[in-house]
């Protein structure tokens, strides 16, 4: 591990070395005190080239080359991601940020507009509810010490999503778009701004059969609808206190056919698409609504206070097949998968299609209602005049909970359909309730003294986790069975971030900070922490522009997830996996073959990823499985890379996406990788074109996998997963 980080830092100074001894016209712009778009975190792609951290911003433009309604396919071009693929679509993602836990994104802190967006952060901060990148008009990623202003989760680092801003006039948007698999796009935007008032209105509907193949046929696919609104009052411009108020509504609703079921691996060798008569009767039903109001005052030139209250209210019933009994006793799909050969009968009554006996079937309803509500304030102070400085101030008031109300009904095979044969009694599973409350308080202070900058900061969490358990026997909730737990941690989580401009071409950055993870509701469960440090490089030789990074995460205590999204048992409990050193480089080029022609741009960009990772203690776990001293994490490439090409005009544009994930391990371990533990490598090209018929109409066709390579993507939650198959679609985008 100390080689592998030396040869990286060995690789960040012979790049920076390179920009050193070059002379062009272009500059790297010196750090300037920006004031960020309302609940943004970053607000430009100025301001994340500048950070003393690392960071990237992808904008509108990024965003619409694609038209990605998947966030992995927009995320993987961003160094220092890892993806864990599930359902081919990204409707719910597994992200990792510098190696942390990727099941449900339960690692980094995700917000939308600057607010929590997971469904329960503190007390289930597993991510089964993402926001549709469609309605996004900017993707915001931060990594680095700067991140203490946003937690609970600081290791890995932040991601925000920027959903549509209020236009300065009238404007309206519609784009249509229709695919293979019978997939549809329909979204419709209008907005406009007066003098005070302003507001914006959206709707998106994204709906498929989907690209599997469920054995007598069956739809696999998902329709989902979402709304949303903003309506924003500011004062006049003459006024001496400048103030405004804005009201954000946002309402979403889904049906995906989708199961947690996978293939064995001679049957994804025979057709990866296949999907089981058992999971007929899966899907998840979800509804999400958010509230946000937001105000903003400007009691002095130098001063900005905002303030956002916010709800959201989050409901789903994951209804998929948990078990096989033939006789032999419940067999969990995850352990049918991995080994065919002993539970055969069980097998058998999966994948064969044939009539069974009655009950043979467990098909859990993973129901569950969440809330998360609060308050959060911040206050930014510019002052200085030779010396500039920013000091940020904040907190934040939360609650939130998670209301576990599950049962199990049971099926059978009958006549080549799958059939309910023993409904349950709701409540008779899993029934509890997970409650956190936190206070917050952040600052941090960004002083320029000329070349240099500093931001020293600091975050204190203060939180409370219980969990009421009112056990299987008592769905009405009697409390006669009731047991509790709580378990409480008060943390500081300071950090440092630098950033030197040699000269007008090349700038050095870099930090250290505390990685924190709140721990669940046990008592002998400890919160995760770590040490951060890294250290990177912006530089320009003529157009190209680049961006190296080293990073090593010290962790003393990793906290895992028995999610059984992750191949877990379910229960969500958190537990102590000991100390790990995570390390990688993450760098990026950009430049545009021509740069100085008027009409035509060919913008080229490379973003590479290397991790390296290690268990420094042995134990044994579910999730990780057996762990010696050495092993690496699960589900987490070594390697990845992406390179984006362009052809611009003014009439058209096309852009190619040729991505690379290398090979993942399953479950812990080190040396080579046995194949019944192995995701392999794979590469993918996705195309895209855009033909703009006069300024209001433009034309648009999207190829995603266009070789049409069959590839796995994962073996959780159970048994193999296939990615995206070759897809299209084309339509039309109007505009006013």
């Amino acid at each position: 591990m100390k080689r592998i980080f030396l040869f990286l830092a060995s690789a960040l100074i012979f790049n920076v070395s390179i920009a050193q001894n070059k002379t062009v016209n272009d500059t790297v712009q010196s750090l300037q005190v920006i004031h960020l778009k309302p609940n943004s975190i970053l607000g430009s792609k100025f301001e994340a080239q500048n950070r003393t951290g690392s960071s990237y911003y992808m904008s509108q433009r990024d965003l619409t080359k694609f038209n990605y309604t998947d966030v992995n396919r927009a995320l993987l071009s961003i160094p220092g991601v890892n993806i864990t693929e599930e359902d081919g679509y990204g409707l719910r993602p597994n992200i990792s940020l510098r190696g942390t836990q990727a099941e449900r994104s339960s690692k980094i802190t995700l917000m939308e507009d600057g607010v929590l967006i997971a469904p329960a952060p503190y007390s289930a901060p597993a991510a089964y509810y993402f926001p549709n990148v469609a309605r996004m008009e900017a993707i915001e990623v931060l990594k680095g010490s700067s991140q203490v202003q946003y937690g609970p989760f600081t290791t890995g680092g932040a991601i925000n999503f920027v959903s549509s801003s209020i236009p300065s006039n009238l404007k309206g948007y519609a784009r249509m778009n229709v695919g293979n698999y019978n997939s549809r796009q329909t979204e419709l935007r209008i907005g406009d701004s007066g003098e005070q008032w302003g507001y914006v209105a959206e709707f998106l509907n994204f709906n498929s059969d989907g690209f599997k193949d469920l054995d007598g046929g069956g739809n696999t696919g998902f329709d989902r609808n979402d709304y949303s609104a903003k309506l924003s009052y500011r004062s006049k411009a003459s006024a001496k206190i400048q103030q405004s108020l804005t009201l954000k509504l946002q309402y979403s609703e889904g049906l995906d056919n989708e199961t947690y079921l996978g293939l064995t691996d001679e049957d994804f060798e025979t057709n990866p698409y296949r999907r089981y008569l058992a999971s007929a009767a899966d899907n998840i039903t979800t509804e999400h609504d958010q509230i946000q109001l937001t105000h903003i005052i400007k009691p002095a030139q130098n001063i900005t206070i905002q303030t956002t209250a916010y709800s959201n209210n989050f409901k789903r019933n994951w209804y998929k097949l948990d078990y096989v009994d033939t006789g032999n006793g419940k067999v969990k799909i995850n352990r049918l998968l991995e080994d065919p050969t002993t539970f055969t009968t069980e097998y058998a009554a999966v994948a064969n299609g044939a009539d069974t006996a009655e009950d043979v079937f467990g098909v859990k309803a993973n129901n569950r209602v969440y809330y998360s509500r609060g308050i959060q304030t911040k206050a930014n102070f510019k002052f200085g005049t030779d010396v500039l400085s920013d000091l940020e101030i904040g907190m934040r008031y939360h609650t939130d909970q998670e209301d576990r109300y599950q049962w199990v009904d049971l099926y059978g095979v009958e006549n080549g359909n799958l059939a309910l044969t023993s409904p349950a009694t709701r409540g008779t599973d899993a029934n509890r309730i997970s409650d956190a409350q936190a206070i917050a308080l952040h600052a941090l202070y960004k002083v320029n003294f000329g070349k240099l900058t500093l931001t020293p900061g600091l975050r204190y969490e203060d939180i409370t986790l219980t969990r009421d358990n009112y056990g299987s026997s008592d769905p009405d909730r009697t409390g006669v069975n009731l047991s509790s737990r709580e378990n409480s941690v008060n943390v500081f989580i300071p950090g440092i971030g630098a950033n030197y401009r040699i000269n007008n071409l090349w700038s050095f950055f870099g930090g250290l900070h505390k990685g924190f993870s709140p721990p669940g509701s046990a008592p002998d469960v400890d919160a995760e922490e770590s040490i951060n440090y890294e250290l990177g490089s912006r530089f320009l030789l003529g157009g190209l522009r680049g961006e190296t990074t080293v990073f090593f995460n010290d962790y003393s205590n990793l906290l895992g997830s028995d999610l059984a999204a992750g191949g877990g048992g379910g229960t969500t409990d958190m537990f102590n996996a000991g100390e790990v050193n995570v390390a990688g480089i993450e760098v990026s080029f950009s430049y545009d073959l021509l740069a100085n022609n008027s009409k035509w741009s060919v913008p080229l960009t490379f973003n590479y990823t290397h991790t390296q990772t290690e268990f420094q203690n042995a134990f044994d776990s579910d999730v990780y499985g057996e762990v010696v001293v050495g092993d690496k994490i699960p589900y987490i490439a070594e390697n990845q890379w992406n390179f984006l090409a362009g052809l611009s005009h003014a009439k058209f544009d096309i852009n190619a996406n040729a991505r690379f994930v290398g090979e993942m391990r399953t479950v812990a371990g080190k040396g080579s990788i046995a194949a019944s533990e192995r995701v392999d490598r794979n590469f993918l090209v996705d195309v895209s074109g855009r033909y703009h018929f006069n300024k209001n109409l433009t034309g648009t066709v999207n190829v995603i996998n266009v070789f049409d390579n069959e590839y796995a993507v994962s073996r959780q939650p159970a048994g193999l997963r296939p990615g995206h198959p070759f897809g299209i679609n084309a339509g039309l985008i109007a505009r006013f």
